[in-house]
């Protein structure tokens, strides 16, 4: 298997008003993506990446003069890899809302002239696949051979099968849920009022104040990275290993490791994400909820798809728990579309979709691999 190698990042420009599912609309927004492979002919060998809450249009490959800036999915896009970019092009979107290039709360809002901050519209999971079928249709794609994504990415998978049907061959969700749980909500809640919360956030306008309100986005992170883990993975990396040989008996030291781990995560992510993009995303998390249209069915709401489904969980993963996926196959067969399901024995928790299980990867190659043969790729 090799490495894609250097990759650029492109951008594409929309006059056109994007609207909203909230009645807001988005005007006159840019989208960053990247493309991997080569669209064939018939242009029928298309594959769509969606990301998850912190990830984005860098699925895959590196960036010149950057050696250690690996895609975030890169164990599983390229040559020779589960999804081959020998045989499939991949593209990857940063949705609009996000802070790695595409249209968000740090560029200007065109109507007033100032930093949009707080005033960026609210967007949902399926404002985001709107945006990206806009993009595709710049391409010249009219079907894609599958959507994929994982956690968050997954639901943009999902509704991808929901909104344009007819547009995939192939939705390929994993580690993700029909919406969420009382329990991830409060966590994206607590997750929220340390950002909100944090003096130095100024209502969400704190770009005008020169500042980052970095103690909620380092609290925000530390709690996320808790529910990645399972409590056997975190348990086996960390214990209850000591920084030093004795007690200090300090209420604000780190004495524990895993106090060590978690703080030098929110370090690092305060450091590069922004916390109104925060915001945005863990609320399209929330509100995503296809049923909820149909009074609640799922099995209603999964009646207008038409693709094949693949399905994957991990056991360990207590976020997006099996049973959650588990409900959406149940949905997809009660209408009797074609769908595979694998529950990975895995340890790892909701971080497990982007290891390199070979269990894993084995399902997706061979997922891939099937679709390979009937596109021709």
């Amino acid at each position: 298997m090799g490495s894609l190698g250097q990759v650029e990042a492109k951008t594409c420009r929309f006059a056109q008003p994007l609207p909203l599912k909230s009645g807001a609309s988005l005007a006159d927004y840019t989208l960053v993506y990247e493309t991997y492979g080569t669209l064939n002919a018939d242009k029928s060998n298309a594959v769509l990446v969606c990301h998850a809450l912190n990830a984005s249009h860098h699925v895959a490959g590196t960036y010149a003069g950057e050696p250690r800036s690996e895609g975030w999915w890169d164990n599983l896009v390229g040559p020779g890899k589960p999804l081959d970019t020998d045989r499939f092009f991949v593209i990857g979107v940063n949705n609009p809302g996000s802070c790695f290039g595409s249209t968000g709360p740090m560029h200007v809002n065109p109507a007033t002239g100032r930093i949009y901050g707080a005033d960026f519209p609210v967007v949902t999971v399926e404002d985001w696949v709107d945006a990206q079928a806009r993009l595709l249709d710049r391409l010249g794609i009219g079907q894609l051979a599958a959507v994929l994504g994982g956690s968050l990415g997954g639901m943009q998978a999902l509704s991808w099968s929901l909104r344009y049907p007819k547009r995939l061959r192939q939705c390929i969700a994993v580690a993700t849920a029909p919406n969420l749980s009382a329990q991830n909500i409060a966590f994206n809640e607590v997750a929220r009022r340390a950002i909100v919360t944090d003096p130095e956030f100024h209502g969400g306008h704190f770009y005008e104040h020169g500042v980052i309100p970095k103690r909620g986005l380092r609290v925000a992170r530390m709690i996320g990275h808790i529910t990645y883990l399972s409590d056997d993975a975190m348990e086996k990396k960390f214990g209850r290993a000591m920084r030093a040989a004795e007690l200090g008996y300090s209420t604000q030291e780190i004495e524990f490791e895993i106090e060590s781990y978690l703080r030098h995560q929110g370090d690092k992510f305060s450091e590069y994400f922004d916390a109104n993009t925060y915001l945005l995303i863990t609320r399209a998390l929330d509100y995503f909820d296809p049923a909820r249209e149909f009074g609640g069915d799922l099995t209603r709401a999964f009646a207008a798809a038409a693709c094949r489904f693949l399905l994957v969980s991990f056991t360990t993963d207590w976020r997006f728990s099996p049973a959650r996926s588990r409900e959406i196959v149940k949905a997809l067969l009660d209408n009797k579309h074609r769908v595979s399901y694998a529950e990975i024995a895995a340890p790892h928790g909701h971080d497990a979709f982007l290891l390199d299980d070979p269990r894993y990867h084995g399902v997706l190659r061979a997922c891939f691999d099937n679709l390979g043969k009937e596109v021709g790729a």
